[in-house]
């Protein structure tokens, strides 16, 4: 299976910090989150993965070189203007390939285990397979919720946080064209509705490091 990870975001709620540095390479507990991500990619079996950039780019593009520090083979796809996730993961499919493949935020921080999902398949019905998180208080509403038989609905009294890590099927983005600018969530709730995306709820360490706040927070946690 192929990685993705979501690298082009600009980080506004950052203020000053993300100013002349990406967010991705914010640090946290000492190590910045790409590297946190690309590590955890490695040790859980992956090979080949993707990063798309748009917001000071090259400086991703010199750290991650070709990967071999983490023993990746890793491909950069660039966007001259951030093309939001779906319009993101469209314009890299063609290193993407034909199979399933996982995709990361940059901007999450947590002890997931991504062997979880390497060995995972998806049936024939199932366009994709998202992990989710309780609700953290900046956003206590939650987003999907989840059946007895793991699959996500848009109808429940208990929604749960979608945390950033989500397998794929390629053909969820066939109908995209290449170079749009495509927010994620419309697609998928569509694709929900007609009960296609199964999830599990993962109960362990997880942050989204959106505000200056929360990243202090994760690096005062110990």
């Amino acid at each position: 299976m192929k990685a993705m990870i979501l690298a082009a975001g600009r980080g506004k709620r950052m203020g000053n910090l993300t100013q002349t540095c990406p967010k991705p390479l914010l640090k946290v507990k000492g190590r910045c989150l790409l590297d946190w991500h690309l590590s955890k990619l490695s040790a859980a079996g992956f090979k080949d993965v993707v990063i798309n950039v748009s917001y000071l780019s090259k400086q991703i593009i010199e750290f991650v070189g070709d990967g071999l520090i983490w023993g990746l083979n890793i491909a950069v796809s660039e966007e001259a203007e951030a093309l939001e996730t779906a319009g993101g993961i469209k314009k890299a499919i063609k290193y993407l390939g034909d199979d399933p493949f996982l995709v990361i935020n940059a901007d999450i921080f947590s002890n997931y285990d991504y062997k979880n999902l390497i060995i995972r398949s998806l049936d024939k019905r199932c366009m994709g397979y998202l992990v989710l998180v309780k609700n953290p208080e900046h956003n206590l509403k939650g987003d999907f919720g989840l059946l007895d038989d793991a699959t996500l609905t848009m109808n429940s009294d208990r929604l749960l946080t979608f945390s950033g890590i989500a397998i794929y099927d390629p053909k969820f983005f066939s109908k995209l064209i290449v170079g749009s600018k495509i927010k994620l969530s419309p697609i998928l709730e569509i694709a929900i509705n007609k009960n296609c995306i199964k999830g599990e709820l993962f109960e362990g360490v997880w942050s989204d490091v959106g505000t200056p706040e929360r990243l202090n927070m994760i690096n005062l946690d110990e």
